[in-house]
């Protein structure tokens, strides 16, 4: 995720840089400004949104607990991430004053956070997928702990490599917080990131498609709105994560094939498609939260469409029981 600055690589090629952490008067190109420019979008736009889901927690009371804590976890995982926007948004454009220890902790936090994010995202589809599909009973609270626990452990070792390869270079313009390794070790780094997106993007494509199938075979509800739901969290997954994972294709194919004029397309255009990665964060409230919220219904079966056996099902169960649980709620719902 070489979106936030600047990057530097060690090659058995010439050295290939992207434009400085203090770009020059002569180069406030795209390179540095179309970057900075949807960085500073993204933090207007995203920080408000993450921070009304948390703020209107008691809007999704209506959901099961498990899909309230991967929401709240999803705003405060973005919410975290966007939150140091600023901070690289001045870096593209001049240079970084913050010190190697601030250079390495905020990479990382940024890192952990979009990982935490794109997990989160992954997991409210499986949730989705086996509440629907399986009618699967939901976690109890202990459980969805560990879960969460296991899902930021997680991204924090996915991220560990930032650690290593976030260093303070100098050069005429300044001092900037940039990414150093060698062929070998850009290549690992870029192979695990697109390996972890793409399995991430298979998995979200997997689960909604088959809700569709379930949804329409069932009517449960209006397959227009079922569809439309659908194919805006897959085409929206899709858009914004596609570009890096293809320029981090590139990157690899360029290194092994010692193709100078190929690594440097991708050096000068990661920032551009990285930046891209972030508007997610800025659509998830609305993907997540408010918008499918109004594909859900309330407690009671009978505002759902279900079939009459079905209702009638749960009915029967709810007077063994006293209560719903999810898996007798039988939620046919896209949260």
């Amino acid at each position: 995720m070489e979106q936030l600055t600047p990057t530097v690589v060690t090659s058995n090629i010439s050295n290939v840089s992207s434009p400085p952490g203090r770009l020059a008067p002569a180069c406030w190109d795209s390179r540095g400004l179309v970057p900075a420019v949807m960085l500073s979008l993204c933090f207007l736009l995203g920080v408000p949104g993450n921070a009304a889901v948390i703020i209107l927690k008691s809007k999704w009371q209506h959901l099961s607990s498990l899909s309230q804590t991967l929401m709240l976890n999803l705003a405060a995982s973005d919410l975290l991430c966007l939150l140091t926007l600023p901070l690289w948004t001045y870096t593209l454009l001049f240079n970084w004053i913050f010190g190697l220890v601030a250079c390495k902790l905020l990479a990382y936090l940024v890192y952990c956070s979009i990982y935490s994010s794109l997990l989160t995202v992954t997991m409210l589809s499986v949730q989705r997928y086996l509440q629907v599909v399986y009618l699967q009973r939901c976690l109890d609270q202990r459980r969805q702990k560990r879960l969460l626990g296991l899902l930021w452990l997680v991204a924090m070792i996915l991220s560990s490599p930032t650690l290593v390869v976030r260093q303070l270079t100098t050069d005429k313009y300044g001092t900037h917080c940039q990414s150093q390794y060698s062929d070998g070790q850009r290549v690992l780094v870029l192979l695990e990131e697109s390996l972890i997106g793409l399995v991430c993007l298979l998995v979200v494509m997997f689960a909604y498609i088959s809700i569709q199938i379930k949804v329409n075979r069932a009517a449960f509800f209006s397959s227009t709105q079922t569809t439309r739901l659908v194919t805006i969290i897959i085409v929206a997954f899709f858009v914004l994560w596609m570009p890096y994972l293809t320029m981090n294709v590139f990157c690899v194919a360029a290194v092994y094939l010692e193709n100078e004029r190929l690594l440097k397309v991708c050096v000068d255009n990661s920032n551009t498609v990285g930046a891209l990665t972030f508007l997610n964060s800025c659509l998830n409230p609305l993907l997540y939260a408010f918008f499918a919220s109004r594909n859900i219904g309330h407690e009671n079966p009978k505002n759902y469409n279900f079939p009459w056996y079905v209702t009638q099902k749960l009915s029967i169960k709810q007077s063994l029981s006293g209560s719903y649980t999810c898996s007798t709620r039988a939620k046919i719902i896209l949260l």
